[in-house]
């Protein structure tokens, strides 16, 4: 959080004498850490501590140890943009400067804010706004460390850092399966398959053919070209529809204290999904589905939750039924993956998402029994992409559907 602050002559004076020498120090260990090729705040700090505090025997020790830190991160930094060739430069260059500051250099009320400086400690007394309050009082706890900046008209911008504990992951009272496919997900809540459409097929195949368009008879190089490419939003929409699918599901196991069970997908999915695929079409859909990029964003809401996920191995778990362990037949239906099959023992029919889910139910240790033992064929309720998005769970989805049961 960013709070602006004016101060008299003499507390920005101070700090000024501070941010000049820390400036200093830090262009020190940018240029060790680039001799010596080395980004390690340990080993930054270990070459050079000896030879700043000598020069700078004023100044707070820990300004060193806070500049050496900025400095491996500048380093990091710049030696990632380096590997994609966005540097311009041959050494990262100090522009502006911000001081950063450790629990030793900084103590917190809401009364005043007080820094070390060369001749003491000063205080600034900061205003703060609603939004300060709203994190403040709703458990976030503010963090040993912050920064502070100096602006003109003795202006010092100083920066808040928020954090809130990990909440511990719970011992999971029941389990929430996902089976992820091209062109939906679908998730098994209290004994009910719902199929989530996520509509990647229609995106992948729209923006291709916008893309055809744009470069038919035309130069890639071509700077209208160019610019049209670049509007294109592909990425963009589906990472949206990722999210937001990831926080729908996370929420509803959270809420149900439920462990998620995901398919522990290899490295390289779609490129053995489509090695025996010889339709063009069908293998540009398989390898832009993402089916990992799918898989990582739920885990990944999942931790920020504290929700448990458990992987589990992902063979077969469309093609075996889950009562008897027999192999299920799917019949041609005219499509490329049909979606119902036969038992082969118990003659029962399954659709493939379905039987899909309550096999990964089974591998992840639920020994319930399967409720499904009808001749019928057992199809999900099927949301499309726009009523999901405005849900709130769900929960609220499943409710809606014995709603309009009643109403029929």
């Amino acid at each position: 959080m960013k709070l602006r602050v004016r101060v008299d002559y003499a507390t920005y004076s101070a700090l000024k004498e501070v941010e000049e020498e820390y400036r200093e120090v830090l262009e020190d260990a940018i240029n060790y850490g680039l001799s010596n090729k080395t980004t390690s705040f340990t080993r930054i700090k270990a070459g050079i501590y000896k030879v700043e505090r000598e020069k700078h025997k004023d100044l707070p020790s820990h300004y060193i140890y806070t500049a050496c830190e900025d400095a491996s991160e500048r380093l990091d930094s710049f030696e990632k943009l380096k590997k994609r060739g966005r540097t311009y430069t041959d050494k990262p260059s100090v522009r502006k400067v911000t001081v950063h500051l450790d629990d030793h250099l900084w103590k917190f009320s809401l009364d005043r804010v007080s820094i070390s400086t060369k001749k003491g400690r000063v205080f600034i007394s900061p205003t703060f706004p609603k939004i300060f309050w709203e994190y403040y009082n709703k458990g976030w706890r503010i963090a040993s460390e912050a920064r502070f900046k100096l602006l003109k008209g003795n202006v010092v911008e100083f920066y808040i850092i928020f954090k809130k504990d990990e909440p511990k992951p719970y011992e999971p009272k029941g389990f929430i399966p996902v089976d992820i496919n091209e062109n939906s997900v679908s998730v098994l809540i209290d004994g009910k398959p719902i199929l989530l459409e996520t509509n990647t097929k229609k995106i992948t195949l729209g923006y291709e053919y916008r893309r055809k368009s744009m470069t038919t008879g035309r130069s890639t190089k071509d700077r209208e070209v160019r610019r049209k490419l670049k509007r294109l939003r592909e990425r963009d929409k589906k990472a949206d529809v990722r999210r937001k699918l990831a926080k729908l599901i996370v929420k509803e196991a959270f809420e149900s204290k439920s462990a998620i069970v995901l398919e522990d997908l290899p490295k390289r999915t779609p490129e053995h999904m489509i090695k025996d695929v010889k339709d063009s079409q069908l293998r540009l859909r398989i390898y832009r589905s993402a089916f990992s990029s799918m898989k990582n964003a739920i885990i990944e809401k999942a931790r920020e939750f504290g929700v448990p996920v458990i992987l589990v191995n992902p063979a077969y778990t469309s093609t075996v039924c889950p009562i008897h362990g027999s192999k299920i037949i799917y019949q041609p239906d005219g499509g490329n993956a049909p979606r119902v099959g036969v038992c082969e023992k118990g003659k029962e029919r399954w659709h493939r998402d379905v039987v899909a889910l309550y096999n990964l139910l089974n591998r992840a240790g639920d020994v319930s029994p399967v409720p499904l033992g009808s001749k019928e064929s057992h199809d999900p309720s099927t949301v499309k992409l726009g009523r999901w998005l405005r849900a709130k769970s769900l929960h609220s989805i499943m409710n809606e559907d014995k709603m309009i049961e009643m109403k029929v």
